[in-house]
């Protein structure tokens, strides 16, 4: 790629008269797709990168959760039907002619992650995992003679090395865009850092009845910030409405006084739990401490971006990139990539920046299609395209820190 590819705009945008952040928790069924979705594509690509020395074809990009039912009284829940693992999308069962078993190498995956983040759950009777994994390419595979001598049609079932395309064409998979920008407001900074210690091992010492699934939203209007939160309690570790209630107050007393640290100079309102029902006990008290224990879904790209965050007022891909191929795929690595390049920006203009990259399907991944910096104020341009260059010159480097088990997802 070279610098006369990269368009520069200048903006003068100031300080937005308002603005819209939600976060959802690490409990949160949509958090827990991404999160899931990701651990297995990192775990299948080490996995085979160390049997057969490469990353073979895959994304478990469609992967969901669907709820399933709980009992929940004072003192005690249960869940009473399995939360069901909907593993979906695409991989490459065999390599040549070694067969790989996805069930023996991802099944105990899954149950891990849910025993991680659950210790009321019992991982073998309360999950049940339905495979949907197929191994059809998309669109241009043919069966012409001559299509014996191209990829297409061992996509997912390659007979050796020299059937990964990207070996010899490090090409994009897809037609797609990656947003990044930097830095964060104040206000999506603090929802971030609030939710982290809510849900932070230091905070929940001496708390078993908090649950992960918390979700906020921030709005803010001039300097008027309003708050809301949904906060659940474990019912093994609750045995009252005046347990529920007091450690909601706790929990309201500990976010107020982080939130006036974090934003002193503007004027605070929290809401906490605004559908309980304490007359009807109708409360957010669960068995595990999640939503996904009783009806609710989780699904795959329906959850924070890249940056933790869903920030109506930022620019942002509506692209899934967890459980992507961290190898080729565009929708992945460019949004890693923007998010990349716009933080080096930020660090060395200190001017808020936004990066937009775009691919196009078949073109190299190192020759973008567009790209676009869009900086507040007028700056050194030349400076600007060198960070670009480097960053796409160096994309390989995202690949290489997944491989080594960085998951991105994780704040």
């Amino acid at each position: 790629m070279t610098s006369q590819n990269i368009s520069i705009v200048n903006r003068q945008t100031g300080i937005e008269k308002f603005e819209f952040v939600e976060r959802k928790g690490k409990g949160h069924p949509d958090t827990l797709a991404d999160e899931l979705a990701e651990e297995l594509s990192i775990y299948y690509s080490r996995y085979t990168k160390e049997k057969f020395g490469v990353v073979l074809h895959h994304n478990f990009d469609k992967l969901s959760l669907l709820g399933g039912a709980s009992h929940v009284v004072f003192g005690r829940g249960i869940i009473t039907k399995p939360i069901r693992v909907i593993l979906n999308g695409r991989a490459s069962l065999r390599f040549g002619n070694t067969e790989l078993n996805i069930s023996n190498l991802l099944y105990p995956v899954i149950r891990n992650f849910f025993k991680e983040r659950f210790a009321e759950l019992s991982p073998e009777k309360d999950i049940d995992i339905i495979n949907m994994i197929s191994t059809q390419s998309s669109p241009g595979k043919m069966y012409e003679d001559e299509s014996i001598k191209g990829t297409r049609r061992f996509w997912f079932e390659p007979r050796d090395v020299n059937d990964l395309r990207e070996k010899h064409h490090f090409g994009a998979n897809d037609t797609a865009i990656g947003v990044g920008y930097a830095p964060l407001s104040k206000v999506e900074s603090a929802v971030l850092k609030l939710e982290l210690f809510i849900n932070g091992e230091k905070y929940k010492v001496g708390k078993p009845w908090l649950g992960s699934d918390i979700k906020l939203m921030a709005a803010r209007l001039g300097n008027d910030v309003d708050i809301t939160l949904c906060v659940p309690q474990i019912a093994n570790h609750v045995r009252s409405i005046e347990e529920y209630s007091s450690n909601l107050a706790k929990v309201r007393e500990d976010i107020t006084q982080l939130l006036v640290s974090l934003l002193p100079e503007f004027n605070l309102s929290i809401s906490l739990n605004t559908r309980d029902d304490l007359t009807l006990k109708e409360l957010y008290l669960t068995a595990i401490g999640s939503s996904i224990e009783s009806g609710d879904e989780g699904v795959v790209g329906r959850g924070n971006r890249l940056n933790g965050l869903i920030s109506s007022n930022r620019p942002y891909s509506i692209e899934g990139l967890a459980a992507k191929n961290p190898v080729y795929h565009a929708g992945k690595l460019y949004n890693l990539l923007a998010q990349e390049i716009a933080d080096s920006i930020y660090k060395i203009t200190n001017k808020y920046v936004e990066v937009y990259l775009v691919s196009q399907s078949g073109r190299l991944l190192k020759n973008p299609w567009k790209a676009l910096v869009s900086i507040d104020g007028h700056v050194d341009e030349e400076v600007i395209r060198t960070i670009v260059i480097e960053g796409i010159e160096n994309i390989t480097k995202i690949t290489d820190s997944i491989l080594n088990g960085r998951n991105y997802l994780k704040k």
